[in-house]
């Protein structure tokens, strides 16, 4: 068989991964649309029938305004509106949870907001939120009522501006004047709306003091004036205070009390003195979402989604204090029920439901034209959702009161059903008319319509919550069909690959030192991958796949152990003076290289409980932090120093100059010091940033990414080409178990050292990056997936038992991800590290915090793709099986095929057999709250793949490139290859 030349080997890897970057973007872009169900605005026609037809009008403001109260009916129960949003804040931190009041300290925390729960001026609700629980997909819900895109918390770091109908475009429609302070997002998603605007970015969060005083320096004139109608307040202080030390942060009780006061501020200028003035003013408080208990959110659990709806006017909405606190609601019924409130239109999109407690002050038929109101505008959706959908059959006029009779139960295709329910509540609404001029009604003729009305609202706005909106199959069809494409030409440039390297090592290797056949080893290599493919097809299993990866990886290494214990004869086994002293002394390196390996990954197994149902339960880092914070930075400064101390060693290891081993050493030195005297003076993370550790933090980044650059592009140029003087030396750690020409062998020693110092540079800066983002508790865990990446490339490069290069380069990538578990990441979105993406920043930049969040997220898989560098500067050119004479193209094919291929391969494997997953999924109950989740996951670490091995390529071939036109200039006889 021919062997595949490194042209064409790098010609179809990049066609491969195109066409699967194609297929994902074809696939996303056709399973998580974003588009809004119906175009345009809610105008006259929302206070008319489903069949009615209007024309638009164009009316001025001032009229609009009052043809809208004629048309609907019900008088607006306020004049004005001051809607408070506190970003993060937990429904139960002030309605309690599970029918209890809050904890002593929380209501401690909030005195004057308890005080009006208790008396019944304020009612609350657990405004349930749908996932993704970011901000800016939150905001859009409370404003149109809409279930925004999955997709969302990816815009969530870039707003746009809302097109879909909304509430302040309806308040903007009949003249209001708006103002808002607070989170600039408000002005992204409505710019010219306002009339007067101080916004502050909501992703530096680091600050937890001024970005709410920005807020609250202009509350007293604000609430002074009379010039405004809508005023909004969004305060992020506490959402910060969150994210830097979780719900149970020292800096939470001060900062709800600060919410606290603003609250009784605004209370008592301009809810409590209304009864004097003729404009009424109407105080809601929400949350956009909650938080987990370290602080973080996004996911779909209940303390995420546990969001809050806190109403509060000059009279009272609830008798005692239950009925104020144990109360349930979604966040998108907040928009019908502040439209319906104002009397303006329910924005288009809504799938809310009104919140009739708050209606209580209206008469019975204004009540039920409420309701009304509201099941004609869900009756339009549906009616846009199922074409098929007719009930225009039924005609309220010449209704008889023998008509009420008529009720019947519903049941049947799903458009029967809600055609039932919308014409049983259109009789019993029609029947309590007529039966109104009698004046003769009991109680349960006014309860019937509402109830049946409730019917079908509740049914309405279910169906279209959880309605996966249609894809369209063809764009699914030739997305999938791209990803099989990709995932068949990468497997069958991998499979030409290691064919030849079979072949060659027919020839070359002994008998003895050369695998024959499938082994156990190599067939469990498969397996995990396989295994978890068939895992995630289970919502609990994807929740949980962290006890996947670490078994399995595990499980793996045990395997490699035994094979290492299994290749000692009998004899040598038992003779321990043998053992050392005898040719088995490589194996039992080997031996004690994997036994530390798996050491260090029980630790790390257990350093985090990761996952979503067995967080609560302990783990090493909980105790550490329940040890103080000085435990913690004594461990985060002494795991700086031994990475600083291993990376010295390491290059202490090259029998080079001695003046040339210590330059590179004093090199190394200067940025792992700069980053020690951070941990030192700055790693306090309930302080704001100071300037001067900004700075500091800047200032590594510049030395990191200069030496890296540095190193990359000139060390392949200092190095010299050939190295045989010092031969001797350089196969002590380099060694080379086959005959190759001395020319080759030479050449390859000085090209393998350079690629070592360039590989350790890479994993060295890399550790000392994430010493410096990631949270102070994940330092020791980074210092031990780093020993177990360089255990594993121990243990294959020193010789003893031989493994084929697919099997190790899996094995290595198989760390990388039981890692990225092991530093506390999950499948849910919470798990992210918002913190830490705006260490260092001045101030906000999206592209800069989103290259931050993605460094921290994926330091474990990106490590380990970076640690290709060093696996091949220290394997034995018997695995590259470079025959005499061979130029450059093949060293180069032999060097980087495996660690480049095999990454992409088994990355595509998953991506494509969960894209199939999500596919099949669509209709789950789970699909936005679990699968989702995790496909945006997936296509992030294709990301990291592609990175990495864009880097591992790019080293590998500038490396080779310059060693080749040096060994040109010499004039050596194998140069013209070249040309």
């Amino acid at each position: 068989m021919r062997p595949i030349t490194c042209r064409w080997l790098t010609i179809w890897s990049i066609a491969a991964v195109i066409v699967q970057m194609v297929g994902v973007s074809v696939f996303m872009l056709g399973f998580f649309p974003v588009k809004p169900t119906l175009s345009g605005v809610s105008g006259p026609e929302s206070f008319h029938p489903p069949d009615h037809v209007i024309h638009n009008l164009t009316t001025p403001p001032p009229h609009v305004k009052s043809l809208y109260q004629e048309l609907s009916e019900i008088p607006p129960s306020f004049d004005r509106l001051i809607l408070m949003v506190i970003d993060g804040l937990p429904a139960e931190f002030v309605l309690g949870k599970d029918g209890q009041p809050p904890s002593k300290a929380l209501m401690d925390a909030m005195p004057y907001t308890q005080s009006l729960l208790k008396n019944g001026m304020a009612i609350g609700y657990h405004a349930k939120a749908a996932p993704p629980t970011v901000t800016m997909p939150r905001l859009k819900a409370m404003v149109s009522g809409a279930i925004g895109g999955f997709l969302d918390v990816a815009f969530n770091f870039n707003t746009q501006a809302l097109l879909d109908d909304n509430l302040l475009g309806q308040f903007f429609s009949i003249g209001w004047k708006m103002v808002m302070l607070g989170d600039e997002t408000w002005l992204k998603l409505f710019p010219g709306l306002f009339t007067r605007h101080d916004g502050v970015s909501s992703f530096y969060v680091k600050d937890t003091v001024q970005v709410d005083q920005n807020v609250s320096r202009h509350l007293g004139n604000e609430l002074n004036r009379d010039d405004w109608d809508l005023l909004i307040l969004h305060y992020l202080g506490l959402d910060h205070v969150g994210h830097i030390g979780g719900r149970n942060s020292v800096l939470m009780a001060p900062k709800l009390m600060e919410m606290d006061e603003v609250l009784k501020m605004i209370h008592l200028n301009n809810i409590v003195p209304q009864h004097d003035v003729k404009r009424e003013t109407l105080l809601v408080v929400v949350s956009d979402h909650g938080m987990t208990d370290n602080g973080n959110h996004g996911g779909s659990s209940f303390e995420e989604t546990d969001s809050l709806a806190l109403f509060i006017g000059p009279t009272k909405f609830a008798s005692d204090y239950a009925s104020s606190t144990q109360n349930t609601a979604y966040q998108v019924d907040i928009a019908p029920t502040l439209a319906l409130l104002f009397g303006v239109p329910i924005p288009k999109n809504n799938v809310g439901v009104l919140i009739t407690e708050i209606f209580t002050s209206l008469t019975d038929d204004q009540q039920l034209r409420a309701l009304e109101l509201n099941s004609w505008q869900l009756f339009r959706l549906l009616e846009a959702q199922l074409p098929g959908l007719f009930c225009r059959s039924f005609d309220s006029d010449g209704f008889s009161d023998d008509q009420g009779s008529g009720i019947s139960k519903c049941g049947g295709a799903i458009d029967e059903m809600f055609c039932c329910l919308y014409i049983n509540a259109k009789l019993l609404h029609s029947s309590w008319k007529f039966k109104t001029v009698s004046r003769f009604m009991d109680k349960d003729d006014h309860s019937s319509p509402i109830a049946a009305y409730h019917d079908f609202l509740k049914a309405a706005s279910e169906w279209l919550s959880h309605r996966a909106t249609d894809k369209p199959v063809n764009l699914l069809a030739y997305g999938v069909a791209a990803m099989i494409s990709s995932c068949v030409i990468l497997f069958t440039m991998i499979f030409f690959l290691c064919k030849e390297v079979d072949l060659r090592e027919k020839k070359l290797l002994s008998d003895k030192n050369r695998t024959q056949g499938w082994h156990l080893h190599e067939i469990f290599t498969l397996g995990v991958t396989l295994f978890v493919v068939i895992s995630m097809g289970s919502s609990s299993m994807v929740e949980e796949e962290q006890y996947i990866w670490h078994f399995l990886t595990s499980t793996l290494y045990l395997l490699l152990f035994r094979n290492i214990i299994q290749s000692f004869p009998a004899e040598t086994v038992q003779s321990s003076v043998s053992v050392i002293k005898g040719q088995n002394k490589k194996g039992y390196f080997q031996m004690c290289s994997l036994f530390v390996l798996l050491v260090s990954g029980r630790i790390l197994r257990g350093w985090h409980q990761g996952g979503v149902n067995w967080t609560n339960l302990p783990d090493i880092s909980k105790r550490l932090e329940q040890a103080g914070s000085d435990h913690i930075k004594l461990i985060h400064f002494g795991t700086g120093l031994l990475l600083i101390s291993l990376s010295l060693f390491g290059i202490s290891l090259l029998k080079s100059k001695r003046n040339f081993i210590l330059v590179v050493q004093l090199a190394f030195s200067i940025p792992g010091l700069l980053v020690l005297q951070h941990i030192m003076k700055y790693q306090d993370s309930t302080s704001t940033a100071s300037s001067e550790a900004t700075l500091l933090v800047q200032s590594i980044y510049v030395i990191l990414g200069i030496m890296t650059v540095g190193i990359l592009t000139a060390l392949p140029w200092l190095m010299p080409v050939w190295i045989s003087e010092n031969c001797s030396s350089w196969t002590v750690y380099f060694p080379m178990s086959v005959s190759i020409d001395n020319q080759n062998k030479y050449l390859l020693v000085g090209l393998r050292v350079c690629v070592y110092l360039i590989g350790w540079a890479y994993l060295y800066f890399w550790c000392l990056l994430q010493m410096l983002l990631q949270q102070p508790i994940n330092s020791m865990p980074i210092l031990l997936l780093l020993v177990q990446i360089l255990a594993s490339m121990l243990s294959f490069s020193i010789g003893g038992t031989h493994y084929k290069q697919w099997v190790e380069v899996a094995a290595i990538y198989y760390l990388g991800m039981a890692g990225h578990f092991g530093l506390g990441n999950s499948n849910t979105l919470a798990t992210i590290d918002v913190a830490g993406a705006f260490i260092g920043l001045s101030s906000h930049s999206t592209l800069l915090s989103g290259i931050l969040m993605f460094i921290i997220t994926y330091a474990s898989p990106m490590l380990a793709l970076l640690s290709m560098v060093l696996y091949i500067s220290l394997k034995d050119p018997s695995s590259f099986v470079i025959p005499q004479n061979a130029d450059y193209w093949h060293i180069l094919k032999m060097m980087i095929g495996c660690p480049c291929l095999v990454p992409l391969c088994l990355n595509s494997v998953l991506l494509t057999a969960y894209t199939i997953v999500l596919l099949l999924m669509r209709n789950h109950l789970f699909v936005w709250s679990v699968f989702s989740p995790k496909y945006l996951y997936v296509c992030a670490t294709t990301v990291c793949v592609y990175v990495g091995v864009l880097i591992v390529a790019v080293t590998g071939s500038y490396t080779c490139l310059v060693f080749g036109m040096r060994r040109k200039r010499q004039e050596d006889p194998f140069s013209n290859e070249l040309d």
